[in-house]
């Protein structure tokens, strides 16, 4: 298993959620946050000196249902939205809005296909397929002319789903704002996630002299990972 090569007073953690603290759920609502993760975050916090942070492509909304008084610092929808401390409310970036005909054309699509769905987000969308693999064909010839257009988004596969997300907006982006504030400040960050949204929440990690790793690459799985976590958070580890 992976050994944190220093101490928890040196270390920040920054967590994706789906795919890495839960297992990945047939639609985004029914995710399960499973027995004794909650005790373990609350202990690494604590352990952490308050340096634990959720680095997401939900809203913040959604962290807080699942993860209720756990992370005071989240980054929502990739960096979209931004709770960096106790002392600081939701910052939310001013970002172009869907357009209007892009978010009707993906539901008349989830129209036709049973089971794939839509999910709205502030600044962007996400085409999930998971439950009617059927409709990926459309959803990719769909988003396969909203990339010939100009505009101010970009387009990255996901797990069994295409999210639509603002340019310049990214889980590296996202690490660095929080690294600049305490408690984090300081501290070198590591950084988990499990898909390729996630890669660049480990590049900055690296960059910053902390570390980042990937579900399956590193881990095998999730239950795997949040073992991992468990043990960290009874001290095991730890480098000096």
């Amino acid at each position: 298993m992976i050994q944190v090569p220093f101490p928890p007073s040196k270390a920040a953690l920054l967590l994706d959620f789906d795919g890495t603290l839960v297992d990945i759920a047939p639609t985004p609502e029914s995710v399960i946050v499973p027995a004794g993760l909650t005790e373990d975050l609350l202990r690494l916090k604590d352990l952490l000196g308050g340096a634990l942070a959720i680095v997401t492509g939900r809203p913040i909304a959604q962290i807080d249902h699942f993860l209720p008084g756990i992370p005071y610092a989240v980054a929502g929808e990739h960096g979209v939205a931004m709770r960096k401390s106790p002392v600081h409310d939701v910052d939310h970036r001013v970002l172009p809005a869907v357009p209007a005909d892009w978010l009707g054309g993906a539901e008349d699509i989830v129209a036709r296909y049973p089971g794939a769905s839509v999910e709205r987000k502030r600044a962007g969308m996400v085409l999930h397929y998971r439950q009617n693999q059927d409709a990926e064909p459309a959803f990719r010839s769909l988003v396969g002319d909203w990339a010939a257009e100009p505009n101010g988004f970009r387009l990255q596969d996901a797990h069994m789903a295409i999210e639509l997300r603002p340019l310049g907006v990214d889980k590296g982006g996202a690490v660095r704002e929080l690294m600049a504030e305490n408690p984090f400040q300081g501290r070198l960050p590591l950084f988990v996630g499990d898909d390729v949204t996630d890669m660049d929440g480990v590049r900055a990690a690296r960059q910053m002299g902390g570390d980042g790793w990937l579900i399956p690459d590193d881990f095998p799985d999730a239950a795997t990972f949040r073992r991992w976590l468990h043990d960290l958070s009874e001290g095991h580890g730890w480098g000096a």
